[in-house]
């Protein structure tokens, strides 16, 4: 494995920039791919196995692009496919996500945890799983959030249809008295802002990106494969979708404009 040769990175759209930019603090050294599968955006609402044909075709692109590992920058995706992916590409290091179920359950102080994803993300057997492994005493509300990622795609991360939207799906959790909301989907992360002006103070939000930076970090260190600066680092950007569209919310989630060339699936 050539240690310059760059991470790539995916998701159904551009949620995952959400993720690439932990990484991206967290390891400035690496060069990154990023493919934005924005024709088929959102995966959430989608079947598990349409969803492991998009990851394998996409995986496929990467590893032509060079990738030395993948990272599953989507919920969904993780979910539905990573098991899969790794058993297809052995000797190619996989990380994938998942909702941040353990950190809420040691946070909350009302033992009441709200979790924000895609009807695939809580309709999966690997999110069935976690809720086992965690729930116990705490009480953990899911809110499947259709639409969501969608406005998200579109750029309004704080317009009047998102702000209603948030509203009424985070209006049960607080009855309920939640006070740790999840953000089960890497394109929640964007809407942070929003939701703090909707929620309370004393809610808090958790979301998994600096853990999935953390954990490639240490998977590129166990196989001696991390970057070495020998080169600058690089960032190049991929969508199956319409690129003029990428290329317009590009700077207001990675903070610049870069270009975007089409992947045509």
């Amino acid at each position: 494995m050539a240690n310059n040769a760059p991470v790539g990175v995916f998701d159904s759209g551009v949620g995952g920039l959400s993720v690439l930019r932990e990484i991206h603090q967290r390891l400035p050294q690496e060069s990154l791919l990023y493919l934005a599968d924005s024709a088929h955006v959102p995966y959430g609402e989608k079947s598990a196995d349409y969803i492991r044909q998009r990851c394998q075709r996409i995986t496929e692109f990467l590893l032509k692009q060079g990738a030395k590992a993948l990272v599953v920058a989507c919920n969904t995706a993780t979910a539905a496919a990573v098991n899969d992916l790794r058993a297809h590409y052995p000797q190619l290091p996989v990380v994938g996500m998942e909702p941040a179920l353990k950190p809420a359950v040691a946070h909350t102080q009302t033992g009441v945890v709200g979790v924000l994803a895609t009807t695939g993300t809580l309709n999966s057997a690997r999110f069935a799983a976690l809720l086992e492994r965690y729930s116990g005493s705490t009480r953990i509300l899911t809110q499947p959030c259709p639409g969501l990622v969608e406005l998200i795609e579109e750029g309004q991360l704080d317009g009047p249809k998102t702000r209603q939207l948030l509203e009424r799906l985070t209006a049960p959790l607080l009855a309920i008295g939640c006070d740790t909301l999840i953000l089960g989907c890497t394109h929640y992360p964007f809407i942070k802002p929003l939701l703090q002006q909707i929620l309370p103070p004393s809610v808090s939000l958790i979301d998994t990106g600096a853990a999935v930076a953390s954990r490639l970090q240490q998977v590129l260190s166990e196989r001696e494969a991390l970057a070495d600066g020998s080169i600058p680092a690089s960032v190049r950007f991929w969508s199956t979708g319409d690129t003029a569209q990428t290329a317009h919310i590009l700077p207001k989630l990675w903070g610049e404009s870069c270009p975007i060339f089409a992947c045509y699936d």
